[in-house]
């Protein structure tokens, strides 16, 4: 059966590289017996693959069931799955089949697979590598011929760092594995999508399809649709069913999804976080160092300024034209511009009742280089501090990170 008979078949919407090499793949294993692993965000449709393999193999006539893992309490999985006798435990007034046992020469779909306890873990491993199990209160070994399909949303690899699935049960469900793309992926298929559900529920409803208008249909591509396929057909619904005007606009359409899902940054993934985590904060960090150095070199030239007298000891280094004034012309590649003619510096305050015009100007003998009193001032902290580190930094206000830094570019001894 070719690629587009599949997708007629079951239902399938799109023309994804992605997804055709999903279906292509589910096709070729579909005839063997071996075990096949889907995994998928939420909602991108894994539980269609699975029909896929199993109405493609020779076990079509044999019967198929789903089981959400996740739906089931710890303290019956078990005995779901593999049965149990009368009286093995407080209700079980009867012997009860298993789902092993009941789908014996079909195909079993185990969705959200990573949901298992270990310990029921350890029994589903023995059905992949023997064939056998044994119900919950007996002794008895029985033989089984199923078919196991898996399915997972989380990455399992990091279930298994985490002590959360078992690594050899991992290798054995994933002989094969299936990537299902997330609908973002698949932009092309959005659309189609859409215009599929829309017909779909016209026809349930009785009512004219919906048509978006080109800048909705700009803002349904731009979404990023964290909840796959079943968001779009839900959202589709909902339109359909309380819009009463037919033509759908971006106006419209945005009242239908989430305010918070309009970012264009990245999304973080299960997997992922943790280290897209840590770059961030490295930015951040980076980021708040060099706003604090800069705020260190202010410092550092305020005390220059003082110890030569040309500035008022109630100076405030974060608020001074003068300073300002320094860094601007430093920026802009003529530092030498802060010093007159005659090495005069003015001074003028802001214009507040505080702090009066300063109407006189002062004249310092000694050059200004920033670089040269950097150094002169490293040199004295660290001589004062017999050349520690910590204390000289201390000392001159900075970090000692910073004071490292200087001493280096500096080429201090």
């Amino acid at each position: 059966m070719d690629l587009q008979a599949i997708k007629r078949r079951f239902g399938v919407i799109g023309n994804s590289p992605e997804l055709n090499r999903a279906i292509d793949t589910a096709a070729q294993v579909a005839p063997t017996d071996i075990s096949v692993l889907i995994t998928g965000e939420s909602g991108v449709g894994k539980e269609v693959f699975p029909q896929i393999i199993h109405h493609l193999s020779s076990r079509k006539h044999g019967p198929y069931i789903a089981v959400n893992c996740g739906a089931i309490p710890e303290g019956t999985i078990d005995s779901e799955l593999f049965g149990h006798e009368k009286g093995s435990f407080t209700g079980a007034h009867e012997a009860r089949k298993g789902y092993f046992e009941v789908v014996n020469g079909g195909t079993i779909f185990l969705d959200e697979i990573s949901e298992l306890p270990l310990a029921t873990q350890v029994r589903l491993l023995r059905v992949l590598e023997s064939g056998e199990f044994i119900k919950v209160g007996s002794s008895k070994v029985l033989k089984t011929d199923v078919r196991i399909v898996a399915a997972s949303n989380i990455d399992m690899n990091q279930a298994i760092e985490e002590g959360k699935f078992r690594q050899d049960l991992f290798y054995r469900l994933s002989t094969v594995p299936i990537f299902i793309p997330p609908l973002r992926d698949r932009k092309d298929d959005i659309y189609l999508l859409f215009r599929k559900f829309s017909a779909d529920f016209a026809e349930k409803y009785r009512m004219p399809p919906l048509r978006l208008t080109e800048d909705a249909k700009k803002l349904l591509l731009d979404y990023r649709w964290p909840g796959n396929v079943r968001q779009l057909k839900n959202i589709t619904e909902q339109i359909s069913i309380i819009e009463k005007d037919r033509h759908i606009t971006s106006e419209v359409l945005r009242k239908y999804l989430p305010k918070d899902s309009f970012s264009e940054l990245p999304v973080l993934y299960k997997g992922q976080e943790k280290e897209s985590m840590t770059d961030r904060d490295l930015l951040y960090k980076v980021l708040f160092d060099m706003k604090k150095d800069i705020n260190d070199l202010k410092k550092v030239v305020v005390e220059i300024m003082r110890e030569r007298g040309g500035v008022p000891p109630n100076l405030d280094q974060h608020d001074s034209q003068l300073i300002k004034k320094y860094f601007n012309d430093v920026e802009q590649g003529d530092y030498n511009q802060t010093e007159s003619a005659n090495n005069d510096i003015s001074i003028t305050e802001p214009d507040e009742p505080d702090h009066p015009p300063i109407e006189h100007s002062e004249v310092l003998e000694e050059s200004l280089s920033l670089q040269k009193k950097e150094v002169d001032l490293i040199k004295k902290a660290l001589e004062k501090h017999d050349g520690k580190r910590k204390a000289a930094a201390r000392e001159l206000g900075i970090s000692e990170r910073t004071l490292y830094r200087k001493i280096k570019e500096y080429d201090i001894k």
